[in-house]
């Protein structure tokens, strides 16, 4: 600890102790009371172990019982890492310089304290939990003889578990938390638990962790601000037009479909992120997708109910708008799917002019490598899922927030854990987290066909295995000119996956990848200057050939795709605004459905 730590120490107001104290005990019998109150009421859910957790690692610890040589192994093999810990941890009590025994992985910011390393304990602390954590996940990813399936969901609850025990997750071995206590003579832990206790009232007894500043951004006021107006709505969308920025427009319109789980504005955030804004001021007419947040009453909505009232009826009301039969597409993640389905639905019936050329923003169609979400993909997790839904109507979003949060804990969960909870900070405004924290719901009968359909049965692959609005689609028919980006750190559409719609498609694609991940790869304005991004004009099988064969290319992949839509847009003709053609608008963006915030 610092040398000046106690002349920094704030004396403790005994009387203002016990007011917060009593304060936070009376909120928190409230809380508890309220959790109970609401289980109750609630009907139970069939079986205790809806993950279906318990035989996963019942069938590990059978398969490594079964071969006690392998688990000895491990045991001398942990021993002598722990006697090289010791040894260097003596030998640096005498003065001497050490060289680590296991060091965190590179961008592991839970050990970036100086403290970790300079102070000889700390360092042992952090170390022994590296050493130990490694162990455990290398005797499980050791067993031999699980299927797949199982082997996935044991490695992937073990390092969810190996993540909770980290030495940072608790007060008395985090030395950022014990400077943080003593400075402050322990406001930190009440403003924490004060913090806990509001993100427990919120969540209505659910720990919903606040990971931004939610009173720091206004929809339509400083996060999805683009001038536009809604030109047309249904049950399940509003379509929004944008006002042009430049004189002459591209012949062609360009309609923009997001994922159905969440917000469209991730990709209309600030001005200076704003993908809409960006494609507005390169010469786009731009309409966008604006999905509904269901409730009960849109419970029987399905699959082909989003693809009738969602993209297709869009086309028509872009046609409407402004006389183009033609649009260019882009559907991100999930949109990306029910785009891609749509093409096939099209092809299908003949129809696939109305489609110029579709942009796949990090879109799985071949899910046979789904990647991490796979884990929550068994008949035992669907079942259950299915059981909840059919009780609301609808998943609620916060859970399936919860799902994708868990794919990286340390930085989604346990990082604020640390940073509301045990320094009792108020978490950073930050627009990505505010529209990452505004959930939507689904549906209780498109989201049971999704999981099923889609993930769990892998039949969009399959020629005319699903059927949509009477229609059977086969991927096979789509010979619409297509550019993919996918994300290089993707942890919901893996890269790799996403690849495989180039051998699935017929016609002519252009497969790019960005570097980062699934949200900020995608939203990276060329103005950022950051990361980078890799072409090839071939696509072999092989999408690790493919990478090979790639080349870097500094900053956004966004230029790149105006300069390959362009091809696709048609003649300049004059600015169209909104309203010009023969739908009025009925209110201004960004709308009345994307206000709607799940309970």
């Amino acid at each position: 600890m610092p040398e000046n730590a106690a002349s920094d120490t704030k004396a403790v107001d005994p009387a203002e102790l016990s007011r917060a104290v009593t304060n936070i005990a009376e909120r928190s019998h409230r809380v508890v009371s309220d959790f109970l109150a609401r289980q109750a009421s609630e009907a139970a859910l069939g079986g205790t172990d809806p993950l279906n957790i318990g035989n996963a690692f019942m069938d590990m610890t059978a398969r490594l019982i079964s071969t006690p040589s392998k688990l000895v192994e491990a045991q001398l093999s942990l021993w002598r890492d722990y006697m090289a810990l010791w040894q260097n941890t003596a030998r640096r009590l005498l003065g001497e310089k050490t060289a680590p025994v296991v060091e965190p992985e590179a961008g592991d910011r839970r050990f970036r304290d100086e403290m970790w390393s300079e102070n000889e304990v700390f360092d042992f602390i952090k170390q022994s939990y590296l050493l130990t954590a490694r162990w455990i996940q290398g005797l499980v990813g050791s067993v031999e003889g699980l299927d797949d399936k199982t082997a996935r969901k044991v490695d992937f609850y073990t390092r969810q578990f190996v993540d909770a025990m980290a030495p940072s997750n608790f007060v008395l071995t985090n030395p950022e938390v014990l400077r943080a206590t003593i400075e402050s003579g322990g406001e930190n832990l009440l403003r924490g638990l004060n913090n806990l206790l509001e993100d427990l009232e919120r969540g209505k007894g659910q720990l919903s962790i606040r990971m931004t500043d939610l009173e720091a951004f206004k929809i339509g006021e400083n996060i999805a601000v683009t001038p536009g107006k809604v030109i047309y709505q249904n049950d399940l969308m509003q379509l929004l037009q944008y006002s042009p920025t430049t004189a002459k427009v591209f012949e062609r319109p360009l309609l923009i479909v997001p994922p159905w789980i969440n917000k469209y504005y991730i990709l209309d955030l600030r001005p200076k992120n704003s993908f809409v804004k960006w494609a507005v001021d390169q010469g786009h007419t731009v309409f966008v997708v604006s999905w509904v947040n269901p409730d009960e009453r849109l419970a029987a909505k399905t699959f082909s109910d989003y693809l009738l009232e969602g993209p297709l009826a869009a086309l028509d009301a872009i046609e409407q708008a402004t006389g183009e039969r033609k649009a260019n597409v882009v559907g991100y993640c999930l949109g990306g799917t029910l785009m891609a389905a749509a093409l096939a639905y099209l092809a299908a019936r003949g129809e696939e002019d109305r489609v110029a050329s579709a942009t796949l923003l990090t879109t799985m169609t071949d899910f046979r490598e789904a990647g991490e979400l796979g884990v929550f993909i068994d008949e035992e997790q669907l079942a259950s899922l299915e059981e909840r839904m059919a009780r609301r109507g609808y998943l609620e979003g916060s859970e399936m927030s919860t799902t994708f949060n868990m794919l990286r804990a340390n930085d989604l969960i346990w990082s604020f854990v640390i940073n509301n909870y045990l320094l009792g900070k108020d978490p950073f405004p930050f627009d990505l987290l505010y529209w990452n924290a505004d959930a939507t719901r689904m549906p209780a009968a498109m989201h049971s066909f999704y999981l099923r359909k889609f993930y769990q049965e892998n039949k969009l692959v399959e020629p005319n295995a699903i059927t949509l609005a009477d229609t059977p689609i086969e991927l096979g028919r789509v010979k619409t000119p297509t550019y993919i980006l996918s994300t290089r750190e993707d942890h919901i559409a893996p890269w790799k996956s996403t690849y495989a719609t180039t051998r699935l498609f017929s016609g002519p694609v252009r497969f790019v990848l960005a570097a980062s991940g699934h949200i900020a790869g995608v939203v990276n304005p060329p103005s950022a200057s950051k990361y980078n991004h890799w072409i090839n004009t071939k696509n072999p099988v092989d999408p690790e050939a493919w990478l090979r064969g790639a080349t870097s290319k500094d900053g956004s992949w966004w230029e790149d795709w105006q300069t390959w839509v362009k091809e696709h847009a048609g003649a300049m003709v004059p600015a169209r605004q909104p309203g010009d053609g023969k739908l009025k608008p009925l209110e201004d963006a960004p709308g009345s459905y994307v206000r709607v915030r799940a309970a």
